[in-house]
């Protein structure tokens, strides 16, 4: 049987991943496939850069349109980047009749619901297993392997650039502005970090599990999205000694009391028992509890040129099964047949249920905490923890940390604003959202 052809847009780092394993574990993957996979053409920007990437044995183009069009060509391997003229393209070849397999989770979660309308009106597969969780397998895992499941919420350490950032400033007590630098020096941050710090990246894979799990169109827009700029190492202290860890999550949940979906990134307080607290460094983990099966954590690489690679063949291999297939019953691009899509909303953030970790700078004088604890219970907050820590050489002055139950959001935003205005809060009040994950 002839061997299927790949084009691949883009030649960097995952294009040349792609390229190695399929030629290292060439005889794995037919055993896998059925069929032999082979790269025809790669388009690139700059062709010359990317002969010195690949070398001399794949044919090389920078007409990127007329390579999605080739009548030759089986698959198309979007690893470009971008949602603009990614976009174009991938739509291109779905017009083509050709399968796309992409690592681009920016494209998905924000032009995803017109892609996977195309694709199903084309008839053709689109494999993304890679734009999540780099070599992590969570979207077969929430399209497959939980199926039998009413998935209940998700939570994921999905960006590996924080999370490495977060854990140097736990193991070493560095402020983030130190260890942005050293990530930068060490390859895991990018010489403009402003996605992966600011939350942009993780949302975009949230926005991705959260349409899969409860079967709903892709909603980047709506989603709630806060970074790690702002968090201070004196709040990673904190936390510690309070027995937790604070790791930037991706959370998406089910809320069936108001007919809605939590679809939200932020730095988060996580019991330090829990195994998500313990993932270091630039690993990606993800939790997902179901109602039968419970709670299954997924962990691996994230990111990097063979892990990514290994998520980008996967999905080649299940393209390939499935290309003699009756499109209308392969596994479909969001789990749910298209036309059982609910239009279950994403929540405001001021609905989302959690617990808080706060932080105040106050006078050191009778009354304080007093005046504090009365504003939350006429809030109905209810407390969990109080610490009081020595701020700076200052004795007049301290840090009150403050761990509640789960409260509304919108309730703790009305009653920091009513903490704030008192004359003895010295400082902006730090809030963190904490989540038990159990």
């Amino acid at each position: 049987m002839n061997p299927i052809k790949l084009a691949l847009l883009g030649a960097g780092t995952v294009a040349s991943g792609v390229v190695q394993v399929l030629e290292r574990n060439h005889a794995e993957i037919v055993r896998r496939a059925g069929r032999g996979i082979e790269v025809t053409a790669v388009a690139a920007r700059d062709p010359a850069k990317a002969r010195r990437t690949l070398g001399e044995a794949v044919a090389i183009t920078d007409d990127f349109d007329s390579l999605v069009r080739r009548p030759d060509i089986d698959i198309v391997v979007e690893l470009m980047g971008g949602t603009t003229r990614a976009r174009e393209l991938v739509l291109a070849a779905i017009a083509a009749g050709k399968p796309v397999v992409t690592a681009n989770k920016a494209l998905l979660a924000v032009h995803g619901t017109e892609i996977f309308e195309a694709a199903r009106e084309r008839g053709v597969a689109i494999g993304f297993e890679a734009a999540v969780a780099g070599g992590v397998p969570i979207i077969k895992a929430l399209r497959e392997g939980l199926s039998a499941n009413r998935i209940e919420w998700i939570a994921g350490i999905i960006n590996g650039t924080t999370n490495f950032i977060l854990s140097e400033m736990r193991s070493k007590g560095l402020d983030f502005d130190v260890v942005l630098k050293e990530a930068q020096r060490l390859g895991y941050a990018e010489a403009d970090p402003s996605f992966d710090i600011e939350g942009v990246d993780a949302a975009h894979k949230a926005t991705i599990m959260s349409a899969i799990a409860f079967g709903t169109p892709v909603q980047f827009e709506r989603a709630h999205v806060e970074g790690i700029t702002k968090l201070q190492a004196a709040d990673i202290r904190y936390a510690e000694q309070l027995g937790y860890r604070i790791k930037l999550l991706g959370i998406t949940k089910r809320r069936d009391d108001v007919g809605g979906i939590e679809l939200r990134v932020h730095p988060t307080l996580v019991p330090s028992t829990r195994l998500i607290a313990n993932v270091e460094g630039a690993m990606n983990a993800v939790l997902v509890n179901g109602n039968a099966v419970g709670s299954t954590l997924y962990y691996g690489k994230g990111a990097g040129a063979e892990p990514t690679a290994s998520a980008v063949i996967a999905d080649l291999v299940d393209v390939i099964r499935l290309i003699t297939a009756d499109p209308d019953h392969r596994v479909p691009h969001l789990a749910f047949q298209p036309d059982a899509l609910a239009a279950t909303p994403v929540l405001p953030i001021a609905q989302t249920v959690t617990a808080f970790y706060l932080r105040l700078h106050v006078a050191d004088e009778a009354g304080v905490l007093a005046n504090i604890t009365r504003i939350l219970a006429d809030r109905r907050i209810s407390i969990d923890a109080v610490l009081q820590r020595e701020s700076g050489d200052n004795e007049n002055q301290t840090d009150l940390i403050i761990l509640t139950h789960d409260t509304l959001e919108g309730e703790m935003d009305a009653a920091i604003a009513q903490m704030q205005a008192l004359p003895t809060v010295l400082a902006p009040i730090v809030k963190l959202r904490k989540e038990e994950l159990a």
